[in-house]
């Protein structure tokens, strides 16, 4: 019975079993790391647009938009410099805004910051543009000790509504920072809702009211000054300085239905002129922060590209070494009546197979990692990319993959091609 093209290329390729796996995972490897940084690229620029939510400009003492947007949106680390309430109410008042919403950064629970806010974050501001604040449980805060958890921040402490949280000093970043914190014992907080996901970093967040925070921060000023004695500090110790906040979410004045308004550049040319704080556009300084990556990103691109270029090297490297030791095979053939023509396209073949091997476990790879590095993302930073491979990224890249290594066949094959009857059946030896 004839043995078929298949059936001879799966025994040589069984015959030089370390050599085609050695070579399979070569392929596999630069097929996932290229899928792995395109797919990661587009979700997560995707991911950082939409965190602006439905804000249109953002207000800080930062010390230069990018940072004010990656503090204030984001939550990378709490702003350094605080703006005065008074500043707040001379923002609020003085432009045609639908909203001007105060927040105070500073304090963590756990590692997730603890975000200061008024009932209008809930009620005006949208974490997404098109969705708003959406609760698996409970519902906003609506006094002072009360606190909103953000889906990832529930789901990494384990708490839920009726639960009580005590809030740490500052945002340490190890766990040994942490346990070494101070941390605001005297005042309980307790969680009145849970929000369900939203894919941004306000999944991270801990949410109360400004009131609540001021009023611990009093209590430190208090007891510096040795002025509170026994009791707990309250709403009627306030002062000006305590009411200090970290940043405004300002959405100018639009039509129902509509994001965009032509008072946009008039009210933020305004509040530059104003000074003593910076401004910022979420999707300008995004747009701003992918140009500066954007070259690391071409760098890292380019090397997956290496990677793959050099696993078809590796492909033809691991056919041309296996010739020598295949000349009687490929003369037997010959005698058995296989044409040249055939024998090139056997070479051809498997080459092509081994691509399409690699390229079949590298997408098998890419999307474990990608689950992975979805996963990271989220816990990290709050931001929910797209843990799937897209069709339309793999499907190129394998076919590229594929193509790539039936061109690295070609200089075996041709030697294949070449080989002589006599000199292969010469005796060995």
């Amino acid at each position: 019975m004839a043995l078929t093209d298949f059936a001879i290329i799966r025994r040589s390729m069984s015959a030089r079993l370390f050599s085609t796996v050695t070579t399979v995972l070569t392929v596999a490897v630069a097929v996932a790391l290229l899928l792995v940084l395109l797919s990661m690229r587009d979700s997560g620029r995707r991911a950082f647009e939409r965190g602006g939510g439905n804000i249109h400009l953002l207000v800080s003492a930062d010390s230069d938009p990018l940072t004010a947007i990656l503090n204030g949106v984001f939550y990378a680390r709490p702003p350094r410099a605080p703006l005065s309430w008074a500043q707040y109410r001379a923002i609020a008042e003085g432009y045609p805004l639908d909203f001007a919403v105060p927040i105070a950064q500073g304090d963590s629970f756990r590692g997730f910051p603890v975000v200061g806010t008024t009932e209008e974050m809930f009620a005006r501001v949208t974490p997404l543009p098109d969705r708003g604040w959406e609760f698996a449980s409970g519902a906003p805060f609506t006094g002072d000790f009360e606190v909103v958890l953000g889906s990832s921040a529930a789901r990494g402490t384990g708490l839920g509504v009726g639960a009580e949280v005590v809030v740490t000093h500052g945002t340490p970043q190890s766990k040994a920072a942490m346990e070494a914190a101070r941390e605001h014992g005297e005042f309980k907080f307790k969680v009145v809702g849970v929000l369900r996901p939203t894919g941004t970093s306000h999944d991270r967040a801990v949410f109360t009211s400004l009131q609540s925070l001021w009023i611990i921060h009093a209590q430190d000023r208090l007891e510096q000054g040795g002025g509170s004695g026994p009791r707990l500090a309250t709403a009627a110790d306030l002062i000006e300085s305590d009411r200090k906040i970290t940043g405004i979410y300002v959405r100018v004045a639009t039509r129902p239905g509509q994001n965009a308004t032509a008072l946009l550049p008039a009210v933020f040319d305004g509040l530059r002129k104003q000074g003593g704080f910076t401004v910022a556009q979420p999707k300008q300084e995004i747009d701003r922060l992918f140009a500066i990556v954007g070259n690391i990103d071409q760098v890292l691109v380019a090397m997956a590209g290496a990677v793959m270029v050099s696993s078809g090297i590796a492909i033809m490297l691991a056919l041309y070494n296996s010739m020598e030791q295949r000349r009687r095979q490929i003369a037997v053939l010959r005698v058995l009546g296989a044409s040249q023509g055939r024998v090139f396209g056997l070479v051809m073949t498997e080459s092509a197979l081994l691509g399409l091997i690699g390229a079949a476990a590298g997408v098998v790879l890419a999307s474990v990692a990608i689950l992975v590095v979805a996963g990271v993302m989220r816990e990290r930073l709050g931001l929910v990319i797209d843990g799937t491979l897209p069709v339309n990224t793999a499907l190129p890249v394998a076919a590229l993959t594929i193509a790539l290594a039936a061109m690295a066949g070609l200089v075996p094959a041709v030697l294949a091609y070449r080989t002589s009857v006599s000199h292969g059946l010469r005796p060995i030896g």
